[in-house]
């Protein structure tokens, strides 16, 4: 009986197989290093867009929650963005930032729950934290509203207050960039590292 010439032998067949394993193994950590070094620049990039580039491209201004007035929704450590509003847009619901007297640096969000008018017939609005049982106070001129709500982001404003408004521009664009650059020499090198394991594969078979 004639052997057959076309079947390899053992030893080629077992190396076959281990440089077969090695590139389905190369494949596999490329993509997910690939995965992972998206992901990040993806991230790093989100994070540069809402904490700088929109809003210095709306003329919004930037503020964190600091109280449980506004929760469950907007739990201290909210990172709002207030897009400017013209006064006579605000409209029932709406949450609003504002100076508590005209003039000075203290403000407060809260929403929108109401409208009133002073005795010279001003327009004002009627205050309310989400998790208060009264309307504040005072109600609100045109004057003292610093914008209404564009969006909020949870939990990011305690970062942003450690840095300080100077600051966060800088940094945030520090760890973009850092993030940026990251990314691609991972994704680089998982390119180089895939390559270089399927010509190790390639040889030993």
């Amino acid at each position: 009986m004639a052997a057959d010439l076309t079947a390899p032998a053992p030893g080629i067949r077992a190396r076959q197989d281990t440089a077969e394993a090695a590139r389905t193994n190369s494949g596999v950590w490329t993509a997910l290093a690939r995965i992972a070094s998206t992901s990040i620049i993806l991230i790093a990039l989100f994070a540069a867009a809402i904490l700088i580039v929109v809003p210095a491209a709306t003329g919004s201004k930037t503020y964190t929650v600091l109280t449980n007035s506004m929760a469950p929704k907007f739990p201290p450590g909210t990172f709002m963005v207030m897009k400017p509003v013209a006064f006579e847009n605000i409209q029932h619901g709406d949450v609003i930032t504002f100076q508590l007297h005209s003039g000075r640096p203290e403000v407060e969000t809260h929403r929108v729950v109401g409208f009133s008018a002073t005795q010279q017939g001003e327009k004002t609005l009627l205050t309310r934290g989400d998790n208060n049982g009264a309307n504040d106070p005072d109600p609100v001129r045109a004057i003292q509203v610093q914008g209404e709500m564009f969006y909020a982001v949870p939990y990011v404003g305690f970062v942003a207050n450690a840095l300080g408004n100077s600051d966060r521009n800088t940094w945030t664009i520090i760890a973009a960039v850092a993030l940026i650059g990251y990314g691609t020499i991972t994704v680089y090198k998982s390119v180089r590292k895939g390559r270089a394991g399927n010509r190790t594969a390639e040889a030993q078979a």
